[in-house]
């Protein structure tokens, strides 16, 4: 648990998107006696966030000064993002304020990155900082080792190094977290599509061919958005879609609902395992800890 007397002092925002993470967050905090005002995506976040939101106010997607309007009118000066927002959205549905629209037309790329860092940079303009959005989910970020009961074999193991390889270049350009891997032969790159729909489309293009998963964080990830997930539906998908591994980047990927996602990865014959960022399968970084108590944790729930 993120210990209470490390959490700053002053009043917390959350800004929502869609998926479990919002819930998390705001379960978390609740958990450290923090409340916070909730900005939730209009487009996005799920109305279930109201029941256990204490203050809730709805924007949408392109509202950047009325966001900016409630955080001022709750007090914020620390927020957390939380939430996917569909990159399909992001620059094709959006209707932008006059602020956003004038933030937009300043990046020298269009891309997620530039336009989050963009609005993270206008927020501390503000006084409001945008911090760290595993802050209060540390539990969920795991060590390096094997998280479920069998390991990579032998092919696995080939095809995420392979992956990984490929995976770390497409996330430093900004492009996707994951790659799908068979026999060494990269199936389906990751775009604005999302992490399931491209396990589902390497399925159709490998037509029964078993496949490998590798998710990463960019190489000089920003921790405060765009962190990569991974929950119960990725696993779901992976089974339907005759993907027998699961590679990830230890301490920097957050496993939503992490006993359950394990357990179905498990009956479903599913190898996890969280790589150290630089580390290959078979490095020192991924062989068992000598300390009992990081073992514990790369099994615990």
């Amino acid at each position: 648990m993120f210990p209470p007397n490390a959490t700053p002092p002053g009043k917390w925002g959350l800004i929502a998107g869609n998926g479990r993470f919002p819930f998390l967050v705001l379960e978390a905090a609740r958990s450290q006696g923090i409340e916070m005002s909730v900005i939730a995506l209009r487009e996005e976040a799920a109305p279930e966030l109201e029941a256990i939101a204490e203050r809730l106010h709805w924007v949408s997607l392109g509202e950047l000064s009325r966001a900016l309007e409630l955080l001022h009118q709750e007090g914020v000066t620390r927020a957390v993002m939380a939430g996917q927002v569909k990159h399909t959205k992001i620059f094709s549905s959006i209707r932008p304020d006059w602020k956003l629209a004038k933030l937009i037309f300043s990046l020298p790329r269009k891309n997620t990155d530039s336009l989050i860092g963009a609005v993270a940079r206008v927020l501390e303009e503000e006084g409001i900082q945008l911090v760290d959005s595993t802050t209060f989910l540390k539990p969920l970020l795991p060590e390096p080792g094997v998280l479920t009961r069998r390991a990579p074999d032998a092919r696995e193991s080939a095809d995420i190094a392979y992956g990984r390889e490929i995976a770390r270049h497409v996330a430093g350009l900004d492009l996707g977290q994951t790659v799908v891997i068979s026999d060494r032969a990269c199936v389906a790159l990751e775009a604005m599509e999302g992490t399931d729909e491209t396990i589902e489309r390497a399925a159709r293009l490998a037509a029964g061919k078993p496949l490998v998963v590798v998710k990463v964080a960019k190489p000089r990830q920003d921790m405060r958005f765009d962190v990569p997930v991974v929950g119960l539906r990725t696993v779901e998908t992976m089974r339907r879609s005759q993907a027998t591994a699961l590679a990830i980047d230890a301490c920097r990927t957050l496993l939503f609902d992490r006993a359950r996602l394990i357990e179905a990865a498990d009956e479903a014959g599913i190898a996890m395992e969280a790589f150290a960022p630089d580390a290959q399968p078979g490095g020192p970084a991924n062989h068992p800890s000598s300390d009992p108590n990081d073992a514990s944790r790369a099994k615990a729930g």
